[in-house]
């Protein structure tokens, strides 16, 4: 059986290392957007085809994130101050490794695949 939460509200994700985003939930209507990133379409364009996954993989996940991530805790500045949140600043958290590989399976990976039930 599929389960479906139809709430539209965002949520707090707890990526690790004290960091924390509120997202929006994932929707086809959200994918479709992110599409029109100018560097997905530029990815897209590219006659030599010569970005790899993994460089496709992280274009689509800052699109993403840039529309979905509504607020976040626990990310400063170099001196430690809070950060407010930017495009660049997210694009720049998601360059960091440990939260890349987060927000991929926590989040991208999470609402893409249909959690089934088996009936007993």
């Amino acid at each position: 059986m599929l389960r479906l939460n139809l709430s539209t509200e965002p949520r707090w994700l707890d990526f690790g290392h004290g960091i924390r985003l509120l997202v929006e939930p994932l929707t086809t209507a959200i994918m479709l957007a992110a599409r029109s990133d100018p560097a997905i379409i530029a990815a897209a364009a590219d006659a030599e085809g010569s970005a790899s996954n993994d460089d496709l993989a992280r274009i689509v996940a800052k699109a993403v994130a840039r529309i979905v991530v509504k607020d976040w805790e626990g990310v400063g500045d170099e001196n430690g101050a809070p950060m407010a949140i930017s495009d660049d600043g997210i694009d720049a958290l998601l360059e960091l490794w440990p939260i890349f590989e987060a927000f991929q399976t926590t989040y991208i990976a999470g609402a893409l695949i249909l959690d089934l039930e088996k009936n007993a």
